[in-house]
């Protein structure tokens, strides 16, 4: 099906409504040759002095609903009436705007929570209305890349597909036996492998710059639970280029240079891998809150602002683990770390494509580059003084001694020595667990990925790698107070919520940079896959 689609969906520049005719320039392919296009820049890259002006004026309150608006006409048209407009004297910014652009585009679901359904119910019943046809975004997209398949979104002010959240969904869908909406979003995922060459952050143009924690060799196993092992087969292709895009530049490393891209070169001639946002200025989506983070910097824009982005790659958007100063956003050194994280993921991504590689002499390249890649985690990311897998600073050397759930993922992927598992498990269960679950880090600094949050994902690593080592109570006990702090909100206010506050459990979720979202997909997903473990 993803080789047939027809890329006439994706219209960056022009929004159509029924009572407007397209222009017919507006329907382009989202082919890697095509993206200097025009029609597929960003937001902030098309409307320029006006993107900024309504940013910085906060002329919506949420940043990304000016980027998820849909123009009725062309970028160009639209910045010419504006240059014509803006010097009058009865200009208003705000009307100029909503009336040359659509609100974003969200589907009206009529659904109302009902107190009297369970949990579950609840759940399953929120499926169809997270659910986005493709077929429904044609002629409304605005900065929106058009799917071939259906997906889930995770709900709330996130209106498009996100890269790491939708294998936490798809353990729900796959629980909640959705068999077929699997394999459409792992066809989604892979026909933007197809045509761009990576998985970006999410379906939008403003997103194009970088890629997420790469899941995508998870996705296809729940996709392999459902049919057989023969869809490592069909999607191999796209597992092998999804791990070139994240090596890309890797010949160009040495001891000289150091990094490039997503590739560090260590000393002994082993890579390991980073965060890393090619672009590199403010995000359109948060504009307002990079250009103050910038200048309470004091530091170059260009750097700051990659940081800033190859932060929101990592998922983690954001924790002070990506801080110089482990306080303060504005020390933001990203680009800097080695995490544990990203480089177990791509380990898994390696032995998977290890596994299901036929020809002997292949499937013994992979098999090495596992194999030094798992070594390196061992060697570099495990800090033998705090017993635990660490972010590791490579312009350095040094660990940077903040402790997160990031050293989990060692465990979920099978990476881990049963020593330095065994270590990891004590941890968690002296500085990590909390009444309502799992710290995502052992610091309060008012960033939404610290303490006292506890995220679905997380929750959902840790139990699961703890499990694989043996580590069976501490797993149940997470699972049980986790599910707990769900069903005890969930009975408060009727809704999923993408986070929790696990230690003070008589509240809603944490903070962060925007406001507590229901719906939602990954906690969705993490429930209904934990409600089915075995006690």
């Amino acid at each position: 099906m993803r080789y047939l689609f027809l890329w006439l969906c994706l219209l960056t520049l022009i929004g159509c409504n029924a009572d407007r005719s397209p222009d017919p320039a507006a329907s382009v392919s989202v082919t890697a040759d095509t993206l200097s296009d025009e029609r597929l820049r960003a937001p902030d890259e098309l409307f320029g002095e006006l993107f900024r002006e309504v940013q910085l004026q906060q002329v919506f309150a949420d940043g990304k609903t000016f980027v998820d608006m849909v123009p009725r006409r062309s970028a160009r048209a639209i910045m010419t009436d504006y240059a014509d407009r803006r010097g009058t004297e009865d200009f208003n910014l705000r009307a100029f705007v909503e009336g040359h652009f659509d609100p974003p585009a969200t589907p009206e679901s009529g659904f109302v929570s009902d107190g009297e359904r369970s949990i579950g119910e609840h759940i399953n019943a929120l499926w169809p209305v997270l659910t986005r046809q493709a077929a429904s975004d044609e002629g409304s997209a605005g900065s929106l890349i058009v799917l071939p398949e259906a997906y889930v979104v995770p709900g709330g002010r996130f209106r498009e597909v996100y890269y790491w959240d939708s294998y936490f969904t798809m353990l729900g869908l796959a629980q909640a036996g959705q068999d077929s909406l699997v394999r459409d979003m792992v066809e989604n995922f892979a026909y933007l492998i197809d045509e761009l060459g990576f998985i970006p952050n999410g379906n939008r143009t403003y997103y194009l710059t970088r890629s997420q924690p790469p899941f995508f060799s998870l996705m296809v196993g729940v996709l392999a639970d459902i049919e057989g092992e023969e869809v490592y087969a069909e999607f191999l292709p796209e597992l092998k280029a999804e791990h070139a895009w994240w090596m890309r530049g890797a010949e160009e490393t040495g001891a000289d240079t150091r990094a490039v891209n997503h590739v560090v070169w260590m000393a002994d001639s082993t890579y390991l891998n980073r965060y890393y946002d090619a672009g590199d200025r403010p995000r359109a989506e948060s504009y307002r809150e990079d250009v103050l983070t910038i200048r309470e910097s004091g530091r170059d824009s260009q750097t700051v602002a990659r940081h800033l982005r190859s932060g929101a790659e990592s998922g983690w958007d954001y924790s002070a683990r990506w801080f110089a100063d482990g306080e303060n956003i504005s020390t933001i050194i990203t680009t800097d770390i080695l995490p544990p994280d990203l480089n177990s993921l791509l380990y898994h991504l390696e032995r998977t494509i290890a596994d299901h590689t036929e020809l002997v002499p292949e499937r013994e390249a992979w098999e090495r580059r596992a194999e030094r890649r798992r070594a390196a985690i061992e060697q570099y990311l495990w800090n033998d003084t705090s017993g635990w897998y660490e972010d590791r600073n490579w312009t350095t050397a040094a660990f940077t001694g903040y402790l997160t759930l990031a050293g989990v993922y060692p465990l979920f992927v099978g990476a881990a020595g049963e020593d330095h598992a065994a270590r990891v498990a004590q941890r968690l269960e002296r500085d990590f667990l909390a009444p309502g679950g799992l710290r995502t880090s052992l610091k309060r600094t008012g960033q939404q990925w610290d303490a006292p949050n506890g995220w679905p994902p997380l929750q959902w690593m840790a139990y699961a790698g703890l499990r694989d080592y043996g580590y069976d109570a501490l797993a149940m006990t997470i699972r049980e107070r986790w599910m707990d702090n769900n069903e005890r909100v969930y009975q408060n206010v009727d809704k999923m919520v993408e986070k929790y506050n696990v230690e003070d459990i008589t509240l809603e979720a944490g903070g962060g940079e925007y406001p507590v979202q229901d719906g939602f997909g990954w906690s969705n997903g993490v429930y209904l896959r934990m409600s089915d473990e075995a006690q």
